[in-house]
């Protein structure tokens, strides 16, 4: 099951803050939460103190808890990589290695008694996933999670990222990644530019990145880097379909009742034989054989129209098709929609058989 995550901060906020903004993100169905212990700069006492506090305000909610560590923080804490009670005191489900180590370590510490889920960094292309695998890690215990970005231009590019997460889906692994809020300000470090992992995604509305990191089949999990998100970004994530494409569409003034009907009412299944040029839904054409589809001007076909098969075009009146390539005027189709232009890109993701929605 895909899973929504925010990011919370204690060292940079208030314990109040952050279980309101807990809340709120629980009360959309958000599951999971990241946490930093890499800024942290306050004594032992203080910090277990505060994060457990927090912690358990996120158990109550059965919300999962993960806490982002490197090897600095096991010197600082005087913490042995034999011995994870100090995260487990805390509360926390798991601890992210936010860098590695030799991977016998990783691996010893996938069978520690308290159950803590190790989540390993995926934002590098390497064989570090094998190599703690070869030194017989527990792969039940095992998670994977991108890093995020705080500075502009440094995020992953994609295929880089595609080649990376592939290596932990191949093995059946957990995966997460990170989108950015728009109106998110807290971070672990001062520079925030946004904290995304992929960097074509830091300009992009927060449910157009979440959807293509669900699109591409890689990612599990989809967490917020920065707080606060807004309660409206909050409720965006958690109103889209996890599991299938949904397209904001705009419709045409003219377009019928009927052909609003079946533009967005309707589950689309693309047609398994693909053409290059369009997204063909054929399925709707048998449900609608009886109505009316009056023919209307039409306009030239261009990439992310959406047209509907009129009266004038025999057995395939009333197919849907999203236009994929540009392509003359066609009379036998009435132009009804049109993908916003945000997430045209999206189409590439609809594959043979795909299901997929169109939303207002």
């Amino acid at each position: 099951m895909r899973r929504l995550g925010i990011s919370i901060y204690p060292e940079h906020s208030t314990p109040d803050k952050d279980k309101q903004y807990i809340k709120l993100a629980h009360s959309y169905g958000f599951e999971r939460i990241f946490t930093c212990l890499l800024s942290v700069s306050k004594p032992y006492e203080i910090v277990m103190e505060e994060y457990k506090n927090i912690i358990s305000y996120a158990k109550e909610l059965h919300m999962e808890v993960i806490l982002d560590v490197a090897p600095a923080v096991f010197d600082k804490f005087d913490i042995s990589y034999d011995d994870l009670c100090f995260f487990a005191e805390m509360g926390a489900d798991g601890v992210r290695l936010d860098l590695g180590f030799d991977g016998l370590k990783e691996a010893k510490m996938t069978y520690n008694p308290f159950g803590l889920k190790i989540e390993l960094n995926m934002s590098n292309d390497v064989d570090y996933l094998l190599n703690i695998l070869t030194h017989q890690g527990n792969k039940n215990q095992i998670i994977g999670c991108h890093n995020f970005y705080p500075q502009k231009f440094t995020g992953l590019p994609y295929d880089f990222f595609i080649a990376c997460s592939k290596r932990f889906k191949e093995h059946g692994i957990r995966t997460a990644a990170f989108v950015t809020s728009r109106t998110g300000d807290i971070g672990p470090w001062s520079i925030n530019d946004g904290l995304c992992t992929l960097e074509q995604h830091r300009e992009l509305s927060i449910d157009v990145q979440a959807k293509h990191l669900w699109a591409t089949d890689l990612i599990d999990d989809v967490i917020i880097g920065n707080a606060y998100a807004s309660e409206k970004e909050l409720r965006m994530l958690g109103a889209l379909q996890r599991d299938m494409i949904e397209l904001k569409v705009e419709l045409h003034s003219d377009a019928s009742p009927i052909e609003q009907k079946v533009v967005l009412d309707e589950l689309h299944l693309r047609r398994g034989d693909i053409s290059e040029y369009m997204v063909r839904s054929v399925e709707v054409r048998k449900k609608y054989a009886n109505e009316d589809f009056a023919v209307r001007e039409s306009i030239p076909q261009r990439k992310g129209a959406v047209f509907i098969g009129n009266d004038s075009f025999g057995k395939y009146k009333g197919e849907l098709q999203v236009i994929l390539r540009d392509m003359p005027l066609d009379e036998r189709k009435n132009a009804v929609a049109h993908v916003v232009k945000e997430e045209l890109f999206l189409l590439d993701y609809i594959k043979p058989w795909g299901t997929f929605r169109l939303i207002k």
